[in-house]
């Protein structure tokens, strides 16, 4: 299957339909919740546009919630956020240049990052980075206002569980990935460490812990 002249595999292209549509829900959620914790509406969407991190926004809407100051929560927004920096330099070559770089930025997130440095070629990085990125700029807000919307009408949204469905679909699209020794062996490492440091580290940063499992292939590859 074709994305104008650049090739994408259509099992890419479902995964990034399934990734997107998991982010949907999972925008359900937190417009939900935020209706429910008594944000105006244009909080969340605000948010959802201009920050487009659902950890960060989770996390604001949670310590503003609780009664702590928003200077706080955009201060634990960026925190969470840091694992953004070495995204960045993994993904220079995919947000295009000038303007357009603007924008390529803007949508670079967890997905469209794994999606865009998991490809084989330059032309298929970029046109599944794009993809991802633009799915989940489109998604996201839309599904955060409905979730809005829904939440003034549901007694209790933290009960529905919504939030678990989108690392249940990610940990699915994975599994083909584990059966190589390559994947397998770095994954289990990142995973323990990200389990380790949860309970001594905000929300959000253990996933900055499972990057050092990578340096365990790189070990193991300059030892052969």
């Amino acid at each position: 299957m074709r994305l104008g002249a650049v090739p994408l595999d259509r099992g890419v292209l479902k995964a990034i339909f399934l990734v997107c549509l998991a982010d949907g829900i999972v925008g359900l959620s937190y417009g939900s919740l935020a209706a429910a914790d008594g944000f105006p509406l244009w909080v969340p969407i605000a948010l959802s546009t201009i920050v487009l991190a659902g950890a960060s926004e989770f996390l604001f809407i949670g310590i503003v919630a609780g009664g702590g100051s928003p200077l706080t929560a955009a201060a634990a927004g960026l925190l969470v956020n840091a694992r953004h920096l070495p995204f960045g330099i993994a993904v220079k070559d995919l947000v295009g240049q000038g303007g357009r770089s603007l924008l390529g930025c803007h949508i670079m997130n967890d997905e469209s990052v794994v999606f865009g440095i998991s490809q084989k070629t330059l032309s298929q990085r970029r046109a599944a980075y794009w993809v991802c990125g633009l799915g989940i700029f489109a998604i996201w807000p839309l599904s955060v206002v409905c979730g809005a919307f829904i939440g003034r009408f549901i007694p209790d949204v933290s009960a529905i569980g919504l939030d678990a469905v989108f690392p249940a679909i990610l940990i699915a699209l994975i599994f083909p990935a584990l059966r190589q020794r390559r994947t397998r062996i770095p994954a289990t490492l990142g995973t323990a460490l990200s389990v380790l440091a949860t309970p001594f580290v905000p929300a959000g940063m253990p996933v900055l812990f499972s990057l050092l499992g990578l340096l365990s292939w790189r070990e193991r590859k300059n030892a052969q």
